[in-house]
């Protein structure tokens, strides 16, 4: 059964760190390209991360440049994505996908991942 289940969110003041963890089940994690979006009340889904299948390259929007890493671990079909200095804008809820498309990340757009879990709600207040 294909899954992506995401986990680590919470509730963490201005300036703290979380860690996301995505765990996939029932396709090729290694051969695909994994990314972490957001969405926050009232606005679109936006791209935070992606990392090429091998974890060899990645991505970052430049709100986050510098404060947030992905990572990926191919022997436990895992994506991860620390998050350091959160800022309250940074509250969202949190979603990992899939693709497997084999491009530059940066052609890597919503319409084009091909699996997505349902999320984890991470929400940076003091």
């Amino acid at each position: 059964q294909l899954r992506l289940v995401e986990s680590g969110g919470g509730l963490v003041q201005p300036g703290g760190s979380l860690r996301l963890s995505c765990a996939a089940s029932g396709f090729a994690f290694y051969d695909s390209a994994m990314c972490w979006f957001r969405q926050a009340p009232g606005k679109e889904r936006e791209r935070v991360s992606c990392i090429t299948s091998s974890g060899g390259y990645s991505t970052y929007t430049d709100s986050v440049k510098g404060r947030f890493t992905i990572s990926r671990d191919n022997a436990k079909n895992t994506v991860y994505l620390s998050m350091n200095r959160l800022k309250p804008e940074d509250t969202a809820d949190y979603y990992c996908a899939a693709t497997f498309y084999r491009g530059p990340l940066s052609g890597i757009y919503i319409g084009g991942m091909d699996y997505w879990g349902k999320g984890t709600l991470v929400t940076v207040s003091s």
